[in-house]
């Protein structure tokens, strides 16, 4: 009998530990999810900041809808109407503030590489500053600009400890 009772408190420290273990490396993730804006409104070439058009803000929500099982802890984009509008309804399902950020910066990826250590980001975009940023986090030139055409590239990069894991997926 005190065979058992020692088993039965051996298996519940290992188990406790292991949990703690694995809670702890979970903790170690981070994990950043990047768009480009939605379809802007083209009607006026001269604007440089323009709204997005309806077809933009369905995408937006749709975004939202496609991210809705993922709790983010930061919602980041550019300071542009486009950009704006679509991070805004991700950042409403999650009670967040869209944070603006500058992708050119003097210390923009260090910087919010920092910010954002073992949280899960989504950033918003544009065609070249997207993948410009993925390039920065993974450390290495691997996408090129986005075709002007495409509002759906989504780009997930994992880090966990020292290793990185991306890819990129298209969502129309």
């Amino acid at each position: 009998m005190k065979k058992i009772i020692f088993l039965g408190i051996l298996f519940l420290s290992v188990s406790s530990y292991s949990q703690k273990i694995k809670s702890e490396k979970t903790a170690e993730v981070t994990t950043y999810y990047f768009i480009r804006h939605a379809e802007k409104d083209r009607s006026n070439p001269s604007e440089n900041n323009p709204h997005l058009m309806q077809k933009g803000l369905n995408r937006a929500e749709n975004w939202s809808k496609i991210l809705r099982n993922i709790k983010f802890d930061a919602v980041y984009s550019t300071d542009f109407h486009r950009t704006i509008e679509t991070a805004q309804p991700t950042a409403n399902k999650n009670n967040l503030e869209v944070v603006i950020y500058d992708p050119s910066g003097p210390d923009a990826i260090n910087g919010f590489l920092k910010a954002t250590k073992y949280k899960t980001v989504l950033v918003v975009g544009h065609s070249n500053t997207t993948p410009a940023f993925v390039n920065a986090v993974i450390g290495q030139k691997k996408y090129e600009d986005i075709d002007d055409n495409n509002n759906g590239n989504l780009y997930i990069v994992t880090i966990i400890g020292n290793k990185i894991i991306d890819q990129v997926l298209t969502i129309n």
